[in-house]
């Protein structure tokens, strides 16, 4: 007798550090988490099993100005100012909110931006060139 094929949907995502995918058309609410993608993969292919064609939709980071400026280690101010300069990758979208971007683009950006504005070393404190004279009071 032949099998017969089952198909489930599911979507992951990434929040917090660890990974949730849940499984879309399931007659019961099925949610698994793991430590990294391929791990929480594993934890469906567990609820599923193998026999099981699984479609998982991956859900990407998205951050918006406040993540972006946390990001790139710059306050909110300094990233408007960037954008409206158009020296910023262009946003996803805008929401009400305000304007969304793939948290991948926006690292992609900061990495980028620190290799073309290095940190300078502190300027070290010297020492005057000529000693300073400081008078004495005798001892009374």
């Amino acid at each position: 007798m032949p099998r017969m094929a089952f198909e489930a949907r599911a979507r992951m995502w990434e929040a917090g550090g660890r990974w949730y995918a849940r499984i879309l058309d399931a007659p019961a609410y099925i949610e698994v988490t793991g430590m990294s993608r391929h791990g929480c993969l594993q934890e469906l292919r567990k609820v599923t099993g193998d026999d099981v064609t699984l479609t998982v939709d991956v859900i990407p980071t998205v951050a918006g100005v406040a993540e972006a400026a946390e990001i790139m280690g710059w306050d909110k101010r300094r990233v408007i100012t960037y954008i409206d300069r158009g020296s910023f990758p262009e946003p996803i979208t805008s929401l009400a909110s305000g304007r969304i971007w793939l948290r991948e683009d926006v690292e992609a950006y900061a990495e980028d931006w620190r290799a073309r504005h290095p940190v300078k070393p502190p300027t070290p404190i010297t020492a005057p060139a000529t000693p300073i004279a400081v008078p004495v009071r005798p001892p009374a």
